[in-house]
């Protein structure tokens, strides 16, 4: 699906009385789940072990 008809879609789907900083939210949302996709599709992906590493720094 081309990058205009994702937004479009994506912003009919909220409710009625959504914000500009809900639909920015959503945008956002789906901008880094397709790059995180893109980026397991090109083999650069960060092993689990190491992940897990980086998160219980940021949980201390």
């Amino acid at each position: 699906m081309k990058t205009k008809a994702q937004i479009l879609k994506a912003i009919e789907q909220l409710p009625d009385d959504a914000s500009i900083e809900d639909a920015f939210e959503r945008l956002v949302l789906l901008y880094k789940v397709e790059r995180g996709l893109e980026q397991a599709d090109s083999g650069s992906l960060i092993p689990q072990d190491d992940a897990k590493k980086q998160m219980s720094k940021w949980l201390e």
